[in-house]
């Protein structure tokens, strides 16, 4: 049987560095292959030359029996490949389905385009409102409207980078069905993820990559969480799986350094998602904030970090709080600017006189070093960084003992603090932020990872409905509260 999508022998540099270093990739029809590996492995951009939008400096694509030249992600569509981005490429002000006839041929036909989504949303069981702009979307939502518009481009290849990364448990849970249902008509999905759990439950195939190169391919069903783990980073550096039960904080809880009494908070449609919330958080503890879609956690993160009002009642906080949101390109980075530029925005609005660039060069590398950012330079853009290792850029921004923490800031909002990064990185950011919490901060973190939650929290929070409460930090109390049963 030809394969649904094969990459054969693929290099791809950027100047010292290499990218891809021939690696061969084949995609059966009628599967889920899962594609693995540490940041900066090299994944997302062996899909990016299979969607046109990287031009290997050697190598081939094959598509079903044929040999394509793909000098687009134009190509790519009109071949039936679709991919769904890391971070999307949706328009924001623009309606759901309004982004999703974007790309298709002849007039823009208002009606149509609602139905189309209609049609896909019953198809899928995805919740999809075709009137709603993007912009007022959660990140999960998003997320939805991106595979939505793949499959209105009659996609039979769907590459997903990361889609389970900003999703709550139940959702991944329908997502992951949904794609047994997708390749169940012949149909093939390529599944780029660090959660080997959901790729060994889902996937049919598995590929690793460690420093662009192919280093292991098989069958899921004779893997495991360990092997490849062992693939991804080395026999050497695999340690025990980590307990999902939350070290004890170092120091004693300290005083309230968030303090919400009666809070009310409104979205950008002025309508209510939090009312009358009363709770603390304590220097030197661990909160999670837990919820399903929509229930008020996002109002409730930004409000905790200062980036959002409060419509009633009264919240007490730090004048500097650490916030590491979930989506880094909308509120964190600039792509187009140097990493030591971005490393400088921290304390941005504060700061007086001019800047020391040498110095923040200086402090930039270091950060580099400390985090493991894979990049060749401080001056490097952004743009030129793969997803995990902007996202390492950004935790050492806010997580610096120099900046945030050590200068006195007393909180740290981490929301989604783990996406797109691979299973030593997600280690490494959570004992940084129990380092943080052992140093005095008050640390509040969110994660559609319900495990993620309670491996890292003290006590837990639940939205639901508008309403925040604390429950008990057990796996099956949590997870009946979010959806309003306990």
């Amino acid at each position: 049987m030809a394969p649904a999508l094969a990459l054969v022998n693929v290099s791809v540099r950027y100047g010292p560095v290499v990218a891809l270093d021939d690696a061969s990739f084949t995609l059966r029809p009628g599967t889920v292959h899962a594609l693995l590996g540490e940041n900066g492995a090299g994944k997302s951009t062996l899909m990016r030359v299979a969607f046109g939008m990287v031009r290997p400096d050697s190598g081939h694509v094959h598509v079903g029996r044929r040999e394509v030249r793909l000098r687009s992600a134009a190509d790519a569509i009109a071949a039936g490949i679709g991919m769904v981005h890391q971070h999307f490429t949706l328009v924001p002000p623009m309606t759901v389905a309004e982004n999703i006839a974007l790309g298709g041929r002849g007039l823009f036909r208002p009606r149509q385009s609602v139905a189309i989504v209609r049609d896909i949303a019953a198809l899928t069981g995805f919740a999809l409102d075709p009137h709603a702009p993007v912009d007022t979307l959660s990140i999960g939502a998003q997320q939805r409207v991106e595979i939505a518009k793949a499959l209105a481009q009659r996609a039979r290849v769907l590459v997903l980078d990361e889609p389970t990364a900003v999703l709550a448990p139940a959702e991944v849970d329908d997502l992951l069905g949904w794609l047994r249902t997708y390749v169940a008509d012949g149909n093939a999905v390529v599944l780029i993820t660090h959660k080997l759990r959901e790729a060994l439950f889902v996937a049919d195939d598995v590929t690793v990559l460690r420093h662009g190169r192919v280093v292991h391919t098989g069958r899921a069903a004779d893997a495991s969480p360990v092997s490849l783990t062992s693939a991804m980073i080395g026999a050497e550096h695999v340690r025990p799986a980590t307990t999902t039960t939350p070290a004890a904080p170092r120091a004693p809880i300290g005083a309230p350094v968030f303090r919400a009494a009666r809070l009310s908070l409104h979205d950008e449609r002025n309508v209510v998602r939090v009312h009358d919330a009363t709770f603390s958080v304590h220097a030197g503890e661990i909160v999670g904030i837990v919820g399903v879609e929509g229930a008020g956690q996002r109002e409730l993160l930004r409000a905790l970090a200062g980036r959002h009002e409060a419509g009633g009642g009264s919240l007490t906080r730090p004048d500097v709080v650490g916030f590491i949101p979930e989506d880094r390109h909308r509120d964190a980075v600039l792509l187009d600017r140097s990493l030591s530029e971005n490393v400088a925005l921290r304390g941005a609005g504060r700061r007086r006189g001019t800047i020391a660039w040498s110095t923040i060069h200086t402090h930039t590398a270091g950060l580099i070093q400390e985090f493991d950012v894979r990049t060749p330079d401080t001056r490097a853009p952004m743009r030129d960084l793969s997803g995990g290792n902007q996202q390492k850029l950004v935790l050492a921004r806010e997580l610096d003992e120099e900046g945030h923490v050590g200068a006195g800031a007393l909180a740290i909002v981490a929301e989604n603090p783990t996406r797109g990064l691979d299973v030593r990185a997600t280690a490494e950011v959570h004992a940084r932020l129990r380092a943080a919490r052992d140093r005095g901060a008050a640390v509040v973190v969110y994660s559609s990872d319900l495990d993620e939650v309670l491996a890292l929290a003290s006590r837990v929070l639940v939205a639901y409905a508008g309403t925040v409460r604390e429950v008990p930090s057990e796996r099956d109390a949590v997870g009946r509260a979010m959806l309003g049963l306990g």
